[in-house]
């Protein structure tokens, strides 16, 4: 019996798997065992006509090939390399000691040749240290692992002549990798006239990782506003990068050379998204559109439009920072820490907020427009900012507004005291603070708590609307440099949950 090592990714996690390889009398046949799916069974076929293609002859014996663990389900084509070599080293034409040293992973062609994998990122990530022999068009990614050492192969001919010491296939060299965004952006905050209260809004929010929702009519700035967002972000170190790369690799979506994702993700999709697209799921479980937000920006534009279980869908994600999706035989957990940016009209027609114009929409008519969007999801988003029409007087206005970069620079600064502040927790923005930290860090000056007072029992907030409060007006305060959170942040920390003082009146 020969032993190929293997690896199954399942999430962003990778797990061993052991392919054992058995030839024996009876029938000429080729049986495979160990919870394999339909498109592993298929490897009985591609395995075969590869092997004949790239020159090899087998004898006529039965072939037994079990995938251990056998409780684990197995997917996906990457197991035809390593049966493959398994098969050849039973015939003895691949040395079976040398098949201890590496971790096989390949989808084979008929012709023998490897074609790319996605998601090895995430298994060479979870074996560090260990060497894997890797299509050559998947090695650059997998190399992004520092601890992990990548044999590129093209064919199955080639990893068999290295194997047997005929070929000197050289590993992958380490590459220096920066995490720092690409400079320059085609798109700037100075581009925005006006929209000061939504700009100071964004501000806190990308400060302290808030939740934020813009109201305002068709063509006020709100998705200009958000395409914006990704310039003031803080740039990902390097273990936020390779998590964000590693989910990205297991979507199936490339990337240039390989190369580790430096820009934080900022994703949009369609309101007809379905809420397996916005969470993950399917027959073979995918991460979804939060998840590929993952350390970046969902902005959800036309709120209200999106379908109902799509947006409740969003409640846990929003609490948790992860996502669960469950099968019949797997249970998959994908990342999903995302800064939710969401836009929505006041009405039907747009313009019931708008000076300009009338709002044509009865009052029936805006209630169920409104009450697609659910009180709890509304609950779940810190800030809530209205943004107006602007007049010709602003639009036309010579003065240049704040860029990017001038806002980005508060933004670090604000999360390196959040960072310092919470070094020994799991969390590092004001947003995911626990009871005990906002108790210690964000208890207001007794001015503040009057006016947290008041505000509870006039706009009738929850209990999660009184700790957002705190939270928010802990990032103000972190702005201003100050240690304790003070009456006025308080003041303007109330004056972001507009939809609380007005959504139902």
């Amino acid at each position: 019996m020969i032993r190929v090592k293997s690896a199954i990714c399942m999430g962003i996690h990778a797990f061993p798997v052991d392919i054992e390889v058995d030839t024996g009398g009876g029938i000429p046949q080729l049986i495979l065992v160990g919870l394999p799916d339909a498109s592993v069974k298929e490897s009985r076929e591609r395995v075969r006509t590869a092997i004949k293609n790239s020159g090899y002859q087998l004898s006529q014996e039965k072939i037994t090939i079990n995938l251990a663990p056998a409780e684990l389900k197995k997917e996906g084509a990457a197991f035809d390399l390593p049966i493959a070599l398994g098969i050849l080293a039973c015939h003895g034409l691949v040395p079976a000691e040398k098949l201890c040293e590496f971790i096989f992973l390949g989808e084979l062609a008929l012709d023998g040749t490897l074609r790319p994998l996605r998601g090895v990122v995430a298994i060479t990530s979870s074996f560090k240290g260990k060497s894997f022999v890797l299509p050559a068009e998947s090695s650059s990614e997998a190399a992004i692992v520092k601890d992990a050492t990548v044999y590129p192969v093209k064919n199955l001919k080639e990893t068999v002549a290295f194997l047997c010491g005929e070929a000197n296939i050289q590993s992958v060299p380490k590459r220096a990798v920066s995490s720092k965004p690409a400079a320059g952006s085609a798109v700037d905050f100075s581009e925005v006239k006006g929209q000061r209260a939504a700009k100071r809004a964004i501000e806190i929010a990308i400060a302290g990782g808030h939740k934020i929702l813009f109201l305002g009519p068709p063509g006020s700035g709100k998705t200009m506003l958000a395409r914006r967002i990704p310039t003031i972000l803080p740039p990902m170190d390097f273990e936020e990068a390779l998590e964000v790369t590693k989910i990205h690799s297991v979507a199936g979506l490339t990337f240039p050379n390989g190369s580790l994702l430096r820009e934080r993700p900022f994703r949009s999709p369609h309101y007809t998204s379905s809420s397996v697209a916005l969470t993950g799921g399917g027959a073979d479980p995918r991460p979804g559109e939060i998840s590929l937000a993952h350390h970046g920006v969902l902005f959800l534009d036309e709120f209200p439009e999106f379908r109902r279980d799509a947006l409740e869908a969003l409640r846990g994600p929003l609490e948790d920072g992860s996502v669960t999706v469950s099968r019949a035989k797997m249970q998959v957990t994908y990342p999903a820490q995302f800064l939710l940016v969401a836009a929505m009209n006041p009405c039907p027609c747009g313009h019931l907020s708008d000076p300009r114009r009338g709002c044509r929409c009865s009052l029936g008519q805006i209630h169920k427009y409104r009450s697609k969007v659910s009180g709890p999801i509304l609950d779940r988003i810190d800030i809530q900012i209205e943004v107006p029409a602007l007049s010709f007087q602003t639009l036309a206005a010579r003065e240049i507004p704040e860029a990017s970069s001038t806002i980005r620079e508060r933004v670090c600064a604000c999360r390196a005291t959040q960072k310092k502040r919470f070094r020994m927790r799991p969390y590092q923005i004001n947003a995911l603070m626990n009871p005990k930290d906002i108790k210690e860090h964000a208890t207001p000056d007794l001015q503040g708590q009057k006016l947290v007072e008041a505000a509870m029992k006039e706009l009738h907030l929850s209990a999660r609307a009184y700790y957002k409060i705190l939270k928010i007006a802990r990032t103000i305060s972190d702005l201003a440099g100050c240690e304790q959170v003070q009456s006025e942040h308080i003041a303007e920390a109330i004056q972001y949950r507009s939809l609380d003082r007005q959504w139902w009146s």
